[in-house]
């Protein structure tokens, strides 16, 4: 399952164009929880012909994270509906705005682990030594089992210096704290042509270079989960 907790990109992408439309989101759902309403089975997940199921987001979201502020326990509204839904999935995904707001913070209490996608610009790269100043704190204080996985360097032209320099900057400062994935996912006009369409790159064109590297990518990250949990049973044994 996904779950956008922005402002409805994914949503517009994956073929629901019209996200302010919709009677429910998000929003709905999150303040249904605040208010301790019973929810419907499956209130607000869409269904996609692709075989992922999403939760949309859209404006509304923006005004239920105002007012958390003042909600007790706000770091775990998110996860109160996480986990009555997550039992039907293999995986649940969350996708985050690059900021540090309190939606976000209610995305880090409710995961087990975070990828941390990264441009290949030096701004971006620059960025993550408050992003990773803030798991820290969310480890401590909210979610001890808190991981991260990995960084991934997204939109790369890996011929240029900038590219060159963004990957060296983080193995250099990360590297030997945090893994950096092996896959790159370079530019390509593909992605932005199969958000249009409302279809997934695999959809649009599987055969593209952006989608090649997202199935590596999907590949190395499944592989470094069973070498997580092999080591984890050794651990315990």
């Amino acid at each position: 399952m996904l779950t956008q907790i922005h402002n409805g990109d994914l949503t517009t992408c994956l073929g629901w164009k019209n996200q302010d439309e919709l009677e429910r989101t998000l929003g709905t759902v999150l303040d249904k929880v605040i208010k301790d309403i019973p929810l419907q089975e499956n209130e607000a997940i869409l269904h996609h012909s692709e075989g992922v199921d999403l939760v949309p987001s859209n404006i509304d979201l923006e005004t239920i994270e105002v007012g958390l502020v003042n909600i007790m326990s706000r770091e775990y509204i998110l996860k109160s509906y996480i986990e009555e839904v997550k039992s039907k999935y293999d995986y649940v995904i969350i996708d985050c705005r690059p900021s540090l707001s309190m939606i976000t913070l209610n995305a880090l209490a409710c995961s087990d682990s975070v990828i941390i996608p990264v441009q290949a610009h030096y701004l971006s790269a620059k960025g993550m030594t408050q992003l990773l100043q803030t798991i820290n704190k969310v480890r401590k204080r909210i979610n001890p089992n808190l991981k991260i996985d990995g960084v991934l360097i997204t939109l790369a032209d890996m011929q240029t210096k900038v590219g060159k320099t963004t990957l060296q900057t983080l193995q250099n400062n990360y590297g030997s704290k945090i893994k950096i994935y092996d896959t790159i996912i370079p530019q390509g006009v593909k992605a932005v042509e199969g958000t249009m369409v409302g279809q997934s790159l695999f959809a649009y064109d599987k055969n593209s270079k952006p989608a090649i590297a997202y199935e590596n990518f999907c590949k190395e990250v499944l592989k470094s989960e069973k070498q997580r949990t092999r080591n984890e049973i050794a651990y315990d044994r």
